[in-house]
C-alpha cells in the first residue's frame, strides 16, 4: 500500500469511494459531483481541496479529502471532509494511516485546529477519533442550506 497526494487521474477512484461513503451513510443518491468536477475543483488555479489517496495494486482504496478554512478564533484550520476506506480494506490500519497524513499536514501547515463531522450513529468512527485524542462536540449542531433552500431564500426572503 502506498499513501500519496492525489492527482487528476485519481479522481474516478476518489469519486467511487465518495459514492461508497454515500451508500454507507444511507444517502446513495446524494452524490451529484462527477470526476470532472473533482478535477476542475481540485486542480485548477485555486484548488478547493486536497486529497491523500491510498493505492493498492493500482487501485484507489482509501482517501482523506480536506481543505483549508479560517476560524475567527483560531486562524488557519483544516476541515477533513471525508475519510473513506474501501469496505474490503477496513480494519487494515489504512484509515489510521490516512488520518495521520492529514494531521501531519496540519502540523506542517501550522494550523491551530483540524475539524470534521461524524454521524452520531457511527460509533466505530467516534471511538476511533476519541482514541486518537479528538474531542466530539455534542453541543454543536451542523447547519446546512442545500441548493433548493438557497434558491428559495434568494427568491422569497430577499424581496
Amino acid at each position: 500500500m502506498k499513501i500519496r497526494k492525489g492527482q487528476k487521474e485519481d479522481m474516478k477512484g476518489v469519486l467511487a469511494l465518495i459514492q461508497e461513503l454515500a451508500v454507507f451513510e444511507k444517502e446513495p443518491d446524494a452524490v451529484l459531483i462527477t470526476a470532472e468536477d473533482l478535477v476542475r475543483d481540485g486542480f485548477g488555479d485555486k484548488p478547493l481541496f486536497e486529497v491523500f489517496v491510498a493505492e493498492a495494486e493500482k487501485e484507489i482504496v482509501g482517501i482523506a479529502l480536506y481543505y483549508n478554512r479560517y476560524s475567527t478564533w483560531k486562524g488557519k484550520t483544516i476541515h477533513l471532509e471525508d475519510l473513506v476506506v474501501k469496505e474490503s480494506m477496513r480494519g487494515t490500519g489504512l484509515g489510521y494511516a490516512l488520518y495521520s497524513e492529514v494531521i501531519k499536514q496540519g502540523q506542517k501547515d501550522k494550523v491551530r485546529r483540524i475539524e470534521w463531522n461524524v454521524l452520531d450513529w457511527n460509533t466505530p468512527a467516534i471511538d476511533f477519533y476519541e482514541k486518537s485524542g479528538a474531542k466530539i462536540l455534542d453541543e454543536w449542531r451542523v447547519a446546512q442550506m442545500d441548493e433548493e433552500a438557497i434558491n428559495y431564500f434568494v427568491e422569497n426572503k430577499l424581496k
